[in-house]
């Protein structure tokens, strides 16, 4: 079984990247882990240069991409929240999905996704909205998992002052920024044991879907890709 991870935030090793790697880790076999943060992912033109043959002809960091998402059994997305929807760096990721979409193509059909949300406020945000877009590549949505994430405004500088931000919005306009108040993955237990529930899920649906392959926990293998 391989399993491809893919954060869409923007900010490397934060909570969106670590709770991914969290779902990766309990689900056994190959897997790999790529980071958008920094990749040239530009938004779907809606040119349709990839009706004939399933190949987008935009070229950049989404190139590189395709093979590693068809050659995947699975799928582990996910995004953080951004202004009540997901950031747009993993929309424009989503969005060069449609080149699979093409001639009845069975490219991504069926092929299993746990998904992964990331919010200061609404951490549920981006699962749900991810969710949505997978019926239009006929992947199936086994699960999700969320956790609250950092807001910028706990490191920007202003955010004990600025009326508009998260720390005003979570504790009120006289609080002061700690390192306590600041989330934190490691200090929600319950949310790394539902991703590790989330990762055995996945690989579980892959065995039902495979029951002549080799189990997927016999070759524990995992990459790390920027």
């Amino acid at each position: 079984m391989k399993t491809l991870g893919i954060s869409g935030s923007p900010r490397r090793g934060n909570t969106t990247d670590l709770l991914v790697q969290e779902v990766l880790a309990a689900v056994g076999g190959q897997t790999e882990f790529v980071s958008l943060a920094g990749k040239r992912i530009a938004p779907c033109r809606a040119c349709l240069a990839c009706v004939q043959d399933n190949v987008c002809k935009i070229k950049d960091d989404m190139t590189p991409l395709r093979e590693k998402i068809l050659a995947a059994d699975a799928l582990v997305i996910g995004a953080p929240n951004y202004f009540a929807t997901i950031n747009a760096l993993t929309h424009c990721f989503l969005e060069r999905l449609c080149q699979f979409r093409h001639n009845s193509s069975a490219a991504l059909a069926g092929k299993p996704v746990a998904l992964v949300g990331v919010g200061g406020l609404e951490p549920d945000i981006p699962a749900a909205v991810i969710g949505r877009m997978l019926p239009y590549y006929r992947m199936e949505l086994v699960g999700q998992v969320s956790a609250q994430g950092a807001a910028a405004c706990f490191t920007c500088g202003l955010g004990e002052h600025c009326r508009n931000g998260a720390i005003h919005l979570l504790f009120g306009p006289d609080a002061k920024i700690t390192d306590e108040m600041v989330p934190n993955l490691v200090n929600q237990p319950e949310k790394l044991a539902c991703a590790r529930a989330l990762g055995e899920k996945l690989c579980n649906r892959f065995i039902q879907s495979h029951p002549t392959d080799p189990s997927p926990h016999a070759h524990r293998q995992s990459q790390q890709h920027p």
